[in-house]
C-alpha cells in the first residue's frame, strides 16, 4: 500500500498527487512512468512520475479523469492509500546537451514533459517550450515549466489564455525565428501528429510519448503495440518515446477510438451508481 501525502487540484478534472513510494523515488528517471492499481481487482492504469523526493521517498503523479478507473485514484483522499504501484517502468528519455530543446504540451501531456524539461534544462540546453489546451482553465503546470525554460508560449484554442490558436502556430512561430537542434511533443495523438509533422518539414530530430496507449505496462497484454518505421513496437516496453517521424499516428488514432464508446457509455452508469465500486 503506498499512502497519499498531499492532493491538489491543478484544474478542471486533474488533480495531482503526491504519494509514497521510496524505491521508486530513489530510482526514477525522466519519461519513466508507474502502473497504479485501486482495489484488488482495479484496472491497471499508466501515468507518468512528473517529480520524486528522494529524501520524503514520495514520488508526483498527474491524474485526469476520463473514466470510472481515473475517477476512482482521483477521489483518493489524503492519508488514503493506493493499493498498488509498480515501476519504475519504460525507457528513460536519452538526455544530452544538443543546443535548443524545443518542448511542445498539450493538455495533461504537459504533466510528463515537465521532467524531460527540467533534464534537459540541467544539461545545459536552452529550453523553449510551448503549452497549448482548448481553454485557460486546462492549462497545466505553466509555473513549473517556467522554472526550466528560457522562452515560455502559452497557446490556446480560444484564446483565453496567452495566444489564440493551435500548438503548432506557436511552433512555427519560434522555429522560423531561431535554430531548434531537438524538439519534444507530448499531448494527444492528434496534436503529436501535427507537431510532428511540422517538425519532420524543418528537419528538427523529435520524440513523442505514446503513454496514453498503454494498459499492463510489462508488453504481456499486447495492447499498446504501435508501428513506428514499419516495425511493430510496445510503448510500454519499447518506449514510451520513439522517433515521432516514424510513428504512424493514423493507426494510433483509429486503436485509440476503439473502445470509446463503450468507456463512456460504462463511465455514465458508474455515475449513476449501476456500476459497482
Amino acid at each position: 500500500m503506498n499512502k497519499v501525502i498531499a492532493k491538489e487540484n491543478l484544474g478542471k478534472n486533474v488533480v495531482r498527487f503526491e504519494i509514497e513510494a521510496p524505491l521508486i523515488s530513489r530510482k526514477r528517471q525522466p519519461g519513466n512512468f508507474v502502473i497504479v492499481k485501486i482495489g484488488r481487482k482495479g484496472e491497471r492504469i499508466p501515468l507518468t512520475i512528473t517529480g520524486s523526493d528522494a529524501e520524503k521517498g514520495t514520488i508526483s503523479l498527474i491524474v485526469q479523469i476520463v473514466g470510472v478507473s481515473s475517477h476512482k485514484i482521483a477521489s483518493l483522499k489524503v492519508g488514503e492509500t493506493v493499493t498498488d504501484v509498480v515501476g519504475p517502468l519504460g525507457r528513460p528519455t536519452h538526455i544530452e546537451k544538443v543546443g535548443t530543446v524545443l518542448c511542445a504540451g498539450g493538455g495533461v501531456g504537459i504533466a510528463p514533459l515537465l521532467p524531460i524539461a527540467e533534464a534537459f534544462h540541467e544539461a545545459g540546453n536552452r529550453i523553449v517550450t510551448v503549452l497549448a489546451a482548448r481553454t485557460k482553465e486546462l492549462v497545466i503546470l505553466e509555473k513549473e515549466m517556467r522554472a526550466f525554460s528560457d522562452e515560455l508560449l502559452v497557446m490556446t484554442d480560444d484564446g483565453s489564455q496567452g495566444m489564440k490558436g493551435l500548438i503548432t502556430e506557436g511552433m512555427e512561430q519560434i522555429i522560423r525565428r531561431e535554430t531548434i537542434h531537438k524538439a519534444v511533443t507530448i499531448g494527444p495523438a492528434i496534436m503529436m501528429k501535427y507537431t510532428s509533422l511540422l517538425t519532420k518539414k524543418y528537419n528538427i530530430p523529435t520524440i513523442a510519448s505514446l503513454n496514453t496507449i498503454m494498459i499492463d505496462g510489462t508488453g504481456m497484454c499486447g495492447a499498446c503495440r504501435v508501428t513506428v518505421a514499419g516495425q511493430r513496437k510496445f510503448a510500454c516496453i519499447d518506449g514510451p518515446e520513439f522517433n515521432a517521424h516514424e510513428v504512424d499516428f493514423d493507426e494510433l488514432l483509429i486503436r485509440l477510438a476503439g473502445y470509446k464508446k463503450e468507456e463512456k457509455y460504462n463511465y455514465g452508469e458508474f455515475l449513476k451508481g449501476k456500476v459497482a465500486n
